[in-house]
């Protein structure tokens, strides 16, 4: 597969590796933007990236929490002026509304009866409307004892960049006070998941066996090695443990008070979290493709 400048460009912003080192990590694996994220951590030359480093798009999260019950919703829109303008702002607070009272899906949501039309006949005329295309992408419902939200870069109340719903059980004041922090908590941190019970088995595979081919490489380049023994009974088992904790609401440090982990602020605070959901607009569309500057081209003709 021919490794293109737009390549080597997104895996630079991806891995924050070198020019050179990004244009040997795509030809090295015919091109395949993981396995070259993988091939330059292994080699130590990349931080771990998650997918959400790759996207970008326009539009609001709206959110809203009625009770044991909170929705947040993403609308997209082809640029950032069109996500500040008040009448696509009302439409992201109506349409978040609906959600909250009738959604269970995307396709519930836009069935549903906006001002006596469809939520998807009122989108299709802002549209018409506003002049650029936009569209209800997805949302997430979140339930339990007490949900608390958060929006981060607030463009208005209840919608942003960023929206964040948390589930808790115990004291509800207790509930929404903490749950608060562990919204921005969360909204900071972008844990993959609540708990190493519920993390994706293939992140934990994929993370294992560049974690075992990065411990292994750097003992054989050691000037004093230690045995395999060693390496596959402490040192592998102890970065995992490191990249669990780090990745897993409950065990990453609470950012309020980092002395403690989420779970453990929890429990001092007399509650437990139950769920959560974190949406940020833009995760999962790829971005298009951009010119690319003349120095790329000119290392990638070069060699």
């Amino acid at each position: 597969m021919t490794v293109t400048a737009a390549m080597v460009k997104e895996l630079r912003e991806i891995s924050g590796a070198g020019m050179m080192d990004a244009k040997k990590a795509l030809t090295e694996n015919n091109g395949d933007m993981e396995a070259a994220i993988d091939w330059l951590r292994t080699k130590g030359l990349a931080k771990a990236a998650k997918k959400a480093d790759r996207v970008a798009a326009e539009g609001l999260i709206g959110v809203a929490v009625d009770g044991g019950r909170g929705v947040a919703i993403e609308i997209n829109s082809e640029t950032d002026f069109v996500a500040k303008n008040e009448d696509f702002q009302n439409l992201v607070r109506d349409i978040t509304r609906v959600a909250l009272e009738t959604g269970d899906s995307v396709e519930v949501v836009k069935a549903a009866d906006l001002n006596g039309e469809t939520v998807e006949t009122v989108l299709n005329g802002a549209i018409a409307r506003i002049g650029e295309n936009m569209t209800l992408r997805r949302m997430h419902l979140l339930e339990g004892d007490t949900v608390v939200s958060y929006v981060h870069n607030a463009a208005a109340d209840g919608m942003g960049k960023i929206g964040v719903l948390v589930a808790l059980k115990g004291d509800a004041e207790k509930a929404a006070v903490i749950g608060k922090q562990f919204a921005m908590h969360i909204a900071a941190t972008a844990p993959l998941s609540l708990s190493e019970a519920t993390l994706d088995p293939a992140v934990v595979e994929r993370e294992l066996a560049v974690q075992t081919a990065k411990a292994l490489e750097e003992n054989a380049a050691s000037a004093k090695p230690k045995p395999e023994q060693v390496i596959h009974n402490n040192i592998i088992p102890g970065r995992m443990k490191k990249f669990l904790a780090e990745n897993t609401l409950l065990g990453q440090a609470f950012v309020i008070n980092p002395d403690l982990t989420v779970e453990a602020a929890a429990k001092e605070a007399g509650v437990e979290i139950t769920g959560y959901a974190r949406v940020a607009v833009g995760e999962g569309i790829e971005k298009k493709e951009e010119d690319f500057a003349a120095e790329v081209a000119k290392t990638l003709a070069g060699g």
